[in-house]
């Protein structure tokens, strides 16, 4: 379904990202980890078009988004990039537009749905993560935890074929913390394609198909959950977390 080959990507002569592949099924959930610096999230905001690579190549399915550092047209782009829905890990909403204003939006302005059925689809999406009584709140009302799943609602409002979650819960303390990840527990349970970079281990090990354990730019261990925890690599750095 998304597939990235000998990515490379810096920052005004910093090397990011150093030779990255990827492969994501369809259905998978993949975890990204790794210390922070390690190029994580870098990596997800390049898969989505936030940031451009320098080389390698990146598709949607098996559709180029980017072949040997040559980006596709803009119209293919928009495209290719609507396959993608994104959660930002300071949750990203319009500070002066009410929650379900939040999630229509984009439906309207993007997909041309129109304003009748753009709320009821909302409505139901704030019905899924556990904020139906929320649609007339505006963002500085709701807690972190309320904040972030209104923005995974808002990714799902636009029907993209790959969820991706960048930190969805590093600003949020424990019992937020957990709010958030029973909502990506249960999209996991519904077979959603997502990609979570996270520093939430035990999420990582109990929910994710696959683990990648990131360092300096590389994927240093991949594979099952309970193989990479079982790396030495790994396991040294969860000692120091």
């Amino acid at each position: 379904m998304l597939q990235a080959v000998h990515v490379v990507k810096g920052f005004e002569g910093l090397s990011v990202l150093r030779d990255i592949s990827l492969t994501v099924r369809q259905g998978e959930t993949v975890a990204i980890i790794g210390r922070s610096g390690s190029g994580k999230s870098t990596l997800l905001r390049c898969l989505n078009n936030l940031e451009k690579i320098e080389k390698g190549t990146i598709e949607i399915d098996g559709q180029p988004l980017v072949k040997d550092g040559v980006y596709a047209p803009d119209k293919e782009l928009r495209r290719l990039c609507l396959k993608m829905g994104y959660v930002f890990q300071s949750f990203n909403l319009f500070p002066h537009m009410s929650v379900l204003q939040n999630l229509t939006e984009a439906q309207c302005c993007v997909l041309k749905r129109d304003k009748k059925s753009a709320q009821a689809y909302a409505r139901a999406l704030l019905q899924k993560v556990g904020l139906a009584d929320k649609e007339n709140a505006y963002p500085f009302q709701l807690s972190g935890g309320q904040q972030q799943r209104v923005a995974i609602a808002r990714a799902l409002a636009l029907d993209p074929e790959i969820l991706c979650f960048d930190e969805p819960t590093s600003a949020l303390d424990p019992e937020l913390t957990q709010e958030v990840l029973s909502v990506i527990r249960g999209l996991n349970e519904e077979g959603r394609t997502m990609i979570v970079v996270t520093h939430e281990m035990n999420f990582a090990r109990e929910v994710a198909d696959r683990v990648l354990y990131m360092a300096e730019g590389v994927v240093v261990a991949e594979g099952a959950p309970q193989a990479v925890f079982d790396d030495p690599r790994v396991k040294a750095f969860i000692g120091k977390e």
